[in-house]
């Protein structure tokens, strides 16, 4: 007569707890990466267009933007600020990234000069020289990005 094969009492089973655990990490820190990215590419201007300039780089050095919307307010790279604090946070800007930092305005086409100014003299104020325009050239019927710089 045969006996039965006995297999063992243990099974071998794999833990998925952390796996799980880091896979929700993952759609966390997806989620929050995007939505941020969302922040700073939201926010669409109509640039002004320039008859001359140089072509855009994406150098190594530190750059922040400056936002001036049609309606005159001022984002300081994602968040709102007015021209009385403008002073001292780019200061801190600078301090932080250093003397070599680049100001980048990007403002809309509708905006006067009066709504620009303010952050001329802020930046001046903070030490800040290496300023430029991010304006559109028009190019054979076509708008190609364009940077104006102005020191």
């Amino acid at each position: 007569m045969r006996t039965p094969l006995r297999r063992s009492s243990t099974s071998t089973q794999i833990n998925m707890t952390p796996m799980i655990d880091v896979t929700f990490l993952l759609i966390i820190f997806f989620l929050l990466s995007s939505h941020l990215a969302q922040q700073e590419t939201q926010l669409e201007l109509e640039l002004p267009t320039a008859a001359s300039g140089r072509q855009a780089t994406d150098d190594d050095r530190p750059r922040l933007s400056v936002n001036v919307r049609a309606d005159g307010s001022v984002m300081l790279g994602s968040t709102a600020t007015t021209p009385q604090d403008m002073s001292g946070r780019l200061r801190i800007e600078r301090q932080r990234l250093g003397d070599d930092m680049e100001v980048r305005i990007r403002a809309d086409r509708a905006v006067p000069y009066g709504a620009v100014e303010p952050v001329l003299l802020s930046c001046a104020d903070a030490g800040i020289w290496n300023v430029t325009f991010a304006v559109f050239k028009k190019v054979e019927g076509q708008d190609s990005r364009v940077e104006s710089q102005s020191r």
